[in-house]
């Protein structure tokens, strides 16, 4: 019951914080949406971290690393450094520029003005909405496994003797499930549907009456606590792994014990390890971050995020990525249903080797990591809703604020149910689901970055750059199975030999050779277009 009071206590705690910030709302849509482009360096920097740090790069990666070795922190966390960066100084200052210039909100707003395409936003809308509801699943799906994870009771050589909720405390529903739907029991802990829902509405509330604002100093607030508890894992973990006097001892006496394969990429090839670079391209077109970034004071907030991003993925990164490697030793044995869930081997991890009070305040960390991605992304989609459907084609001046507010918090509720429903099937891996969703993302990149720099880009080139890759994206999804392939690849043979890459290449360069081939052969935009998005500074004012 320590974990399951600490737990609470600090979602009680985030609830606090966003009443707060409800009580600096300024009831207009601007505030509600873009905290009234009021948000400072520091604020900035742990708000576009912390959406980015999701239940992917905490729980996924120490799973996946757990599967596959260290290779996993070369794949995405070296390479999501140094690109995130370069995302957030090539697009996010230029975007915020021209957001403020004519009064952007949302992406599909910017794309169809520089498009010259009413309906173009019909066409992203679904696309965009559909590519994030992965990304929250798995955030919905891990916090249910963390809580589940630490709330078990008692355990002996992996079997609970003695649960906290015994058998019985919980309908037959949660504790274990039903046809169709996650078949694993709450195992004498708090059941992972329950705990879901419960994760869902503690985001749901602070986002509803907070907004924007509300969502910015949640993550600031929670960024800060998964960091610095993330550490203390670490530390704590290696000290009980390693039982040497030192750090750095206990690293060495750790790494004697790890079978060699995980120690290096000797899983991955070449080939699939180098494709797994364009998948942090996926930054550059979310429509949480597009609107984070709108929030910006001025363009000197970008400095700091985009100096420090690449040091606080480390932080976050190296530790969870050593405890998925370490938990391959066998100075821990993890019972057979850890081992045949990744999603779980992380709370397995910190539950086993932590005393009650740690474990229940990292967990806490995870959560925070976890909630702080969900809340942008569940606004985000309201301001989409919103703006670009309701507003746009009901009439500007059809709503007022106070509506407009009211239909974005409707959309958000009715989005966090449907996450929530599908949360309750058969769960996939987070980190599998996670890159499906970033390769699509990732494949929509040529568009955002030929939209912002090249001149030729036309209408007609942009619808084809968004079919091919959505395409691609769903053909090659249907043929993993829906992801239940995990090491689903695509090959190719070459000269007698099988090459392996990752399905984002695919996507990525449909996407591309469609967008400039069509655009080439099409009209290019008008005069008028391009003098607004690329406007001459020898030309007088």
């Amino acid at each position: 019951m320590t974990q399951l009071w600490i737990i609470g206590g600090y979602l009680a705690l985030l609830l606090l914080l966003g009443l707060f910030a409800s009580r600096l709302f300024r009831g207009t849509t601007e505030d509600y949406m873009l905290a009234s482009h009021s948000i400072g360096p520091f604020l900035l920097l742990m708000s576009l971290f912390g959406t980015t740090m999701t239940a992917f790069a905490l729980v996924g990666s120490t799973g996946q690393a757990f599967k596959s070795g260290i290779g996993v922190y070369g794949m995405l966390a070296s390479s999501s450094g140094i690109i995130h960066s370069l995302c957030f100084f090539v697009l996010g200052i230029r975007l915020w520029s021209l957001g403020r210039k004519h009064g952007y909100t949302t992406q599909i707003q910017f794309f169809r003005d520089r498009l010259e395409s009413d309906r173009l936003g019909l066409l992203l809308f679904p696309i965009l909405v559909g590519l994030v509801i992965p990304y929250l699943l798995i955030g919905v799906m891990a916090s249910g496994s963390v809580i589940n994870g630490v709330t078990q009771g008692r355990m002996v050589d992996g079997e609970v003797v003695d649960p906290t909720f015994p058998e019985g405390t919980f309908p037959a529903f949660l504790e274990q499930g039903t046809r169709g739907f996650a078949v694993d029991g709450s195992k004498g802990g708090v059941p992972r549907q329950l705990a879901s829902l419960v994760i869902c509405g503690v985001v749901l509330i602070y986002v509803f009456i907070g907004g924007m604002r509300g969502t910015a100093w949640a993550n600031a607030f929670q960024t800060i606590v998964f960091m610095v508890l993330g550490v203390v894992a670490f530390i704590v973990i290696a000290g009980k792994l390693g039982g040497q006097d030192s750090f750095l001892a206990n690293l060495q006496a750790i790494a004697q014990h790890v079978p060699r394969e995980k120690l290096t990429r000797v899983g991955i090839s070449k080939l699939q390890f180098a494709t797994y670079l364009l998948v942090p391209l996926s930054v550059g077109m979310f429509p949480h971050l597009f609107q984070h970034w709108l929030t910006a004071r001025s363009a000197n907030s970008f400095k700091l995020p985009v100096v420090l991003h690449p040091v606080f993925i480390m932080i976050v990164w190296v530790p969870c990525v050593l405890i998925g490697v370490w938990a391959t030793s066998d100075l821990i044995q993890l019972p057979p249903p850890v081992r045949a869930n990744p999603n779980i081997v992380l709370p397995f991890m910190v539950k086993r080797l932590a005393g009650p009070v740690l474990s229940g305040l990292l967990s806490a960390g995870i959560l925070a990591a976890i909630m702080s991605s969900l809340d942008s992304q569940f606004l985000c989609l309201g301001t989409l809703f919103t703006e670009d459907m309701v507003v746009h084609y009901g009439g500007k001046d059809r709503f007022t604020d106070r509506q407009v507010v009211l239909m974005a918090r409707s959309f958000i509720v009715a989005i966090v149910a449907l996450t929530y429903f599908f949360s309750l099937f058969d769960p996939r891996g987070v980190f599998t689901l996670g890159v499906w969703c970033f390769s699509g993302f990732a494949s929509l990149f040529p568009l955002v970055f030929a939209a912002v720099y090249w001149k030729r880009l036309t209408k007609v080139g942009s619808y084809a750059s968004v079919l091919a890759a959505i395409g691609t994206w769903c053909y090659l999804f249907y043929q993993s199975n829906f992801a239940a392939q995990e090491s689903f690849t695509v090959h190719f043979d070459l000269g007698g030999s099988t090459y392996h890459v990752m399905p984002v290449l695919a996507m990525f360069v449909n996407a591309l050779v469609a967008l400039v081939v069509v655009s080439l052969i099409t009209r290019p935009p008008s005069d008028e277009t391009l003098q607004k998005f690329f406007p001459d500074p020898s030309a007088p004012s």
